[in-house]
């Protein structure tokens, strides 16, 4: 499989970052809502954060190198029996999914960042309190990251959906393409 995408299929770079962050994404979403029920003596009160946190700062540092990624890499052709509006509902659902998860992780770092201290990523290093002190900071970022992450987790499993449908009903190859396969690789019967 190649480093990077061809006109045929994705490389492995896209690969990797496309199935690890929906994997991280659905897991920190369910740390997300776990963590909301949590009593302050509980030991994970203050560890689910620190880790919710942490690995939000790295999904976003591999999400902006994604979008660098994508822009200087092909994009595998669609599928020829693609109608127009499904071209485009993809591409929309693609830009909503990096819109989502751009706001999201600015909405997560504006809720840790609101009393002015630095976002400590698994001790490794950390980033700083850039801005901060906004009135109701925490309390708006807050309210803005949940409703925005349940509005990309809805977002996902529509394109999930899609390309579930896509695959196995229209015959496509978008699906094997993400997994690292070009269309003439693929035993899946294309449409007459």
């Amino acid at each position: 499989m190649p480093l990077k995408n061809t006109e045929s299929r994705y490389g492995w770079v896209s690969i990797t970052l496309h199935w690890g962050m929906a994997a991280t994404i659905v897991a920190m979403f369910a740390l997300g809502l776990w963590m909301r029920g949590l009593s302050y003596y509980d030991e994970w009160y203050r560890l689910g954060p620190y880790i919710h946190k942490s690995v939000g700062m790295i999904l976003l540092a591999l999400l902006l190198f994604r979008i660098v990624w994508k822009l200087i890499n092909p994009k595998p052709a669609h599928d020829p029996d693609l109608h127009p509006w499904e071209k485009i509902s993809a591409s929309a659902a693609h830009l909503s999914l990096y819109v989502l998860m751009l706001a999201i992780m600015v909405a997560g770092y504006l809720i840790s960042t609101a009393d002015g201290r630095a976002i400590s990523v698994f001790d490794w290093f950390e980033i700083p309190a850039l801005i901060q002190g906004l009135p109701n900071q925490e309390d708006i970022a807050g309210e803005i990251h949940e409703i925005l992450a349940w509005a990309l987790i809805a977002v996902a499993a529509v394109h999930a959906a899609a390309a579930l449908k896509h695959h196995f009903f229209d015959g496509g190859t978008t699906l094997v393409k993400m997994l690292g396969r070009s269309r003439r690789q693929s035993n899946h019967p294309q449409k007459p």
